[in-house]
């Protein structure tokens, strides 16, 4: 059942700090769970409606990108790290080697041009308030030059072990989250993309 508007748990930054709007904890009655066979008392659902804040900090400019239909990494710019250069995706607020604050860098063309699958795994099943349509297709995908895997999904056809993929951004509503961002194979159609989504 939809929250009425005012309940609806909002959260804005104003002067530098967090401000709280609407009900973040909402109780409804138990409901008994009877045993059909006996007709006997063998529980309640004890429901409650929770919203929870995640800040993202650091990666806020990861997942802003996403929605706009931008691809972002991140590189170590420091000239003492022995891995200075060393790009990293999915992205890093600080170089691992160094621990230094790492640089963002748009890598969305170089994974239109060099993404492909490392391997994948298609589960049937998922876990709760999974949003995703089943089954789904897993896939951990690499990048020419970038020395990590991006575990993502693809949305379109079936995956192949070295198949070149290309990012598809849910640019038209996005959720703001890494379900924004899918995979297709490379010459996948417009036409073909799932809804709100775009390259």
């Amino acid at each position: 059942m939809a929250k009425p508007e005012e309940d609806i748990g909002r959260v804005v930054i104003k002067d530098g700090r967090y401000k709280i709007s609407g009900k973040f904890h909402i109780s409804e009655a138990n409901q008994p769970i009877f045993n059909e066979d006996t007709g006997k008392l063998a529980g309640v659902t004890n429901p409650r409606d929770m919203t929870y804040i995640h800040t993202y900090g650091g990666e806020a400019i990861f997942f802003e990108s996403v929605a706009k239909g931008k691809l972002m990494a991140s590189r170590c710019d420091n000239d003492k790290c022995a891995f200075k250069g060393t790009i990293h995706e999915p992205f890093r607020i600080y170089c691992p080697d160094c621990l230094r604050k790492a640089t963002p860098i748009d890598i969305t063309e170089k994974a239109r041009k060099t993404a492909k699958i490392h391997s994948y795994i298609i589960t049937a099943r998922s876990g709760a308030f999974n949003s995703l349509k089943l089954p789904i297709k897993f896939i951990n995908i690499e990048f020419e030059g970038v020395s990590t895997i991006l575990m993502g999904y693809l949305s379109v056809g079936e995956p192949e072990m070295e198949m070149r993929v290309v990012p598809i951004f849910n640019t038209k509503n996005p959720t703001y989250t890494i379900v924004d961002l899918s995979w297709v194979p490379e010459g996948t159609k417009e036409s073909e993309l799932p809804e709100g989504f775009t390259f």
